[in-house]
């Protein structure tokens, strides 16, 4: 089969249909990082049946009712990845501010209390780079865009060639920003109007992720006759993400002598959520320090905006696309059960579980608005964008996560502590950023790559020391996780071999070390 290219031919700037956003950049925004106080994260988190931590306030609110005195709260440090070589756009080692908030607590009776907490933290830190390179064989992105021209994916009534792909099957006619930079500005040749494409023989990419979820919480909580323990939180959520990426893929040798096509994708998403917290920590044997806990969290109910900028150049000539639209993403619920004991007045341990499914979370798009005289105010209206959807649930699932931590008073001034996190893998092994599903979050898509994350594994070890009022603490860990990066899906024609186009898996890592400081006053 002849083998066809393409030539640059200038610049353009599109506007395209906007609602929805997709399963993988949808991932990024409602995961949730272990932060907090540094006795918290030194105790990995595994304090929810334990209590008097002001981080309990969003993982298990009944933990502030075991405040028998007010304090408040601030914690600050450093991120930095290993392995990781500072890229022109992000910095492996970043400063951090990560908590602030205080507790009020209120003698209701001899032996109950109700407390009031308020509380910041950094849910999501977005900081991080991500780089990998690998070879190409009869391969490349712009191959991938002509096969869906090819298979009358991006116009109608083209081809009746459905595209193949290992879980879909679909004839819809979708088109994101990079298929349309490159079919309006690359495929057709002036001279006989045929359509062409480049091959590559490799890759680079880098990508620096920037930003945060900024979680602030309201608490109200109490307890029982010191048995029983409850509280309620309510999350508002501000979201502040950036990646900014460079994608160069080295062509084969062809009449037009172009080497190299670079594909820059700058991203930004920000908003707003809220959602809504409900725990109890009960003693099942009176007079003993053994505690559970149970906890449940609505799904967050995210609004959000999302704008890019992308580009794709020779060298000679760019193309350009950018746009800005609205959605929103609900999380799936969440549920909690944690134990603590007690031993003595110099040894805690606690446990924990949690578990979400996040292959029911939703992606909602904006159909219009309605005005509401209550509060004087436009609101969305919205509805879940089914194809979406149905991605999201065969490329996420169910995630579990197990807490273990413990902490030993060697003087009533020093603490020394340790924690381990295990979280199970959110993404589906054979799962796939599917750029032929007929859903705005792919019209909208200006990026093919993706990554399926394995498992993260967190090592935690931390100190504290008690000075009259005051407290100093501080934390250490360590995240750990690998994953498989692809530069795009790979696609295999049913009838033309030579339209295979097959993109391989590159191993990548994640390692972070997170520093942390809490200073603490009581009052």
């Amino acid at each position: 089969m002849k083998t066809r290219f393409f030539i640059i031919a200038g610049a353009l700037a599109v506007a395209m249909p906007s609602l929805a956003q997709e399963t993988y950049e949808n991932a990024k925004i409602i995961q949730q990082d272990l932060n907090g106080t540094a006795r918290y994260v030194g105790m990995g988190g595994a304090v929810d049946a334990l209590g008097a931590d002001i981080s309990t306030i969003g993982s298990n609110p009944a933990g502030i009712g075991l405040f028998r005195s007010s304090r408040a709260d601030v914690s600050f440090g450093m991120v930095s990845q290993q392995d990781a070589a500072d890229y022109s756009h992000g910095n492996a080692t970043n400063m951090s501010f990560d908590q602030a908030g205080f507790v009020y607590s209120n003698r209701t009776g001899a032996d109950s209390y109700l407390n009031f907490a308020f509380n910041y933290h950094k849910s999501r830190n977005f900081d991080y780079i991500l780089s990998a390179d690998d070879r190409l064989q009869n391969a490349s992105q712009n191959k991938l865009s002509y096969a869906k021209l090819y298979n009358g994916l991006l116009y109608p009534n083209s081809y009746e060639t459905d595209v193949y792909t290992p879980d879909y099957d679909h004839s819809y006619i979708t088109c994101n920003q990079l298929d349309d930079i490159y079919t309006r500005n690359l495929f057709y040749a002036a001279d006989d109007g045929n359509a062409y494409f480049y091959e590559a023989t490799g890759y680079d990419f880098d990508r620096a992720h920037k930003g945060y979820v900024g979680e602030y919480d309201f608490n109200l909580s109490g307890n029982i006759h010191d048995q029983v323990y409850l509280g309620l939180t309510v999350g508002l959520y501000d979201v502040h993400y950036k990646h900014t990426s460079d994608y160069t893929e080295y062509m084969v040798p062809n009449p037009e002598n172009i080497q190299t096509l670079n594909v820059y994708d700058e991203r930004k998403i920000s908003g707003t959520g809220m959602d809504i917290k409900l725990g109890v920590i009960f003693r099942p044997i009176q007079y003993s320090n053994f505690r559970v806990g149970l906890t449940v969290a609505t799904p967050t109910w995210y609004s959000l905006t999302t704008r890019n900028y992308t580009e794709v150049s020779d060298g000679n000539y760019t193309a350009w696309s950018e746009d800005k639209y609205d959605y929103e993403v609900n999380t799936p619920w969440k549920f909690g059960l944690s134990l603590g004991h007690v031993i003595g007045n110099s040894v805690a341990i606690g446990a924990g579980y949690e578990y979400a499914d996040y292959s029911s979370t939703k992606t909602r798009v904006i159909i219009g608005s309605h005005y509401s005289y209550w509060d004087d105010a436009w609101h969305d209206d919205s509805e879940n964008d089914g194809v979406m959807n149905y991605h999201t649930d065969a490329t996420l699932k169910g995630v579990s996560t197990f807490k273990v931590g413990a902490e030993w008073k060697a003087t009533p001034e020093l603490a020394l502590r340790a924690g381990y996190n295990y979280i199970s893998p959110m993404y589906d092994k054979d799962g796939f950023k599917d750029g032929t599903l007929d859903s705005n979050g792919t019209y909208e898509a200006s990026s093919t790559d993706y990554t399926n994350w394995d498992a993260t594994n967190r090592f935690t070890l931390g100190m504290g020391y008690a000075v009259g009022k005051f407290n100093f603490d501080l934390a250490w860990q360590y995240t750990w996780q690998q994953g498989d990066f692809y530069p795009f899906m790979s696609y295999r024609d049913k009838e033309f071999s030579d339209f295979d186009n097959i993109a391989t898996a590159k191993s990548v890592d994640y390692k972070r070390h997170q520093l942390l400081l809490t200073m603490g006053y009581k009052f």
